[in-house]
């Protein structure tokens, strides 16, 4: 359980699942990606976002965010590439077999790909 906390930099990791949070926000904006993922969705996004949704993302930014400090803490690059990778893969797949068009698909795995970077770069300069 001590590699879970060890050299685990916290201020990284509370950080990068925000900024991971906010840069969904602009991607699943209107101006960038969101109207064409909203459109093959059937999703209204001038209605209000599910809360519950909202903050089962928060907590899987949190989480995944944990994960790449944990990596970086142990020195594990490789690792943390595998397990994006697999992230992406896993969860396009999943959305393959919800039907989801292709657009969504890649604007999702577009952004999973962005929260990583982000939480990568969050945890190099922390």
């Amino acid at each position: 359980m001590v590699e879970l906390t060890q050299n685990v930099t916290w201020i990284a990791v509370i950080i990068g699942a925000l900024l991971a949070f906010f840069a969904g926000w602009a991607w699943y904006s209107p101006k960038l990606f969101g109207k064409r993922w909203a459109q093959g969705l059937a999703i209204d996004l001038a209605a209000a976002p599910p809360v519950a949704a909202m903050m089962l993302q928060g907590l899987g930014l949190f989480l995944l965010s944990w994960f790449v400090a944990v990596t970086a803490a142990s020195g594990a690059l490789m690792t943390l590439l595998l397990g994006a990778l697999a992230f992406v893969v896993l969860g396009y797949s999943g959305e393959s077999f919800a039907g989801h068009t292709p657009a969504v698909r890649l604007i999702n795995g577009g952004y999973w790909v962005l929260a990583v970077v982000v939480m990568i770069l969050t945890n190099a300069a922390l």
